[in-house]
């Protein structure tokens, strides 16, 4: 008995680490919306000068509002593949659910417009006018290091900027070499290849928690549910070492943050569609 009793305890002992775990991979995600917030604050005041209007507010602020709308769509996926029993998934706790679920995909959605719009602004670079040391006399111009870093532009470092191979946005006061600004198509066409990879895995497994919740999640659905996504988080794997190579640390830190959460998800799913196929298979 003592053995079986020590088994137990070491059992119970590992899963409440995996929680741990698991809980603090979520915590670290939230923390991550002020991190992205504070970049964005930071970039928002260098490209619009004049002031983020409205309409601009999802372009300036795009990463802390996806992130934001992630993390609540991952705890909505918690709770329903986790946390609450099935009988518990109705009444106005599933509308409750569903209402969060639909907020958070209206943002989720609208971000990837955003990212879109921020790639679809870097096709529209034109060459500068005039010598480059000329506006930095006038101020009010920026220099562009990488996306969402950007220094003003001073006598001092126009001066190694050949202005032949020097390009502006149309659209405002920021300019930058052609290397730079091609490494930043390359880091803005990752965003979107990523959001919208994305979609898809929350599409797929929003379809898998609905089928599950009318106990018609078969093991082949969710053979050929996983061989898909699997396609998909092979994709946001590679941006994720894209951005470890080219891009910043914050977004590979997200990036693979990410994966490993939905992973946990994943691994809910999996258990919860498991237990459910057993309880069924049980009377027969």
């Amino acid at each position: 008995m003592s053995e079986v009793a020590t088994l137990a305890g070491s059992s119970v002992n590992r899963y409440a680490l995996f929680r741990v775990f698991k809980y603090t991979i979520y915590l670290l995600l939230a923390y991550n919306v002020y991190a992205f917030f504070i970049e964005n604050h930071a970039a928002a005041g260098a490209v619009f000068a004049d002031g983020v209007q409205l309409g601009r507010i999802i372009e300036a602020y795009n990463d802390s509002i996806d992130t934001l709308a992630w993390v609540l769509l991952l705890l909505v996926f918690e709770l329903e593949t986790f946390v609450l029993s099935d009988d518990r998934i109705r009444g106005w706790v599933k509308w409750a659910l569903n209402g969060v679920s639909a907020f958070c995909y209206l943002f989720i959605v609208y971000s990837f417009y955003g990212y879109v719009a921020e790639m679809a602004s870097l096709t529209h670079l034109l060459p500068l006018s005039q010598p480059a040391c000329d506006l930095a006399a006038g101020g009010g111009w920026q220099l562009v290091l990488g996306q969402d870093d950007y220094v003003p532009l001073t006598a001092g470092n126009c001066a190694a900027l050949a202005d032949d191979q020097v390009l502006r946005l149309a659209d405002a006061q920021v300019l930058g070499t052609v290397s730079t600004w091609n490494g930043i198509k390359w880091l803005a066409w990752t965003d979107v290849i990523n959001a919208g990879a994305w979609l898809l895995v929350v599409a797929i497994l929003a379809f898998d928690v609905w089928l599950q919740l009318r106990h018609e999640l078969s093991n082949a659905i969710m053979r050929y549910s996983q061989v898909i996504k699997a396609v998909l988080y092979f994709t946001l794997l590679l941006c994720a070492i894209y951005w470890g190579v080219n891009g910043s640390f914050l977004d590979f830190w997200d990036a693979f943050l990410w994966l490993v959460a939905f992973f946990f998800i994943e691994l809910n799913l999996f258990e919860w569609q498991a237990e459910t196929s057993s309880g069924e298979a049980a009377p027969a």
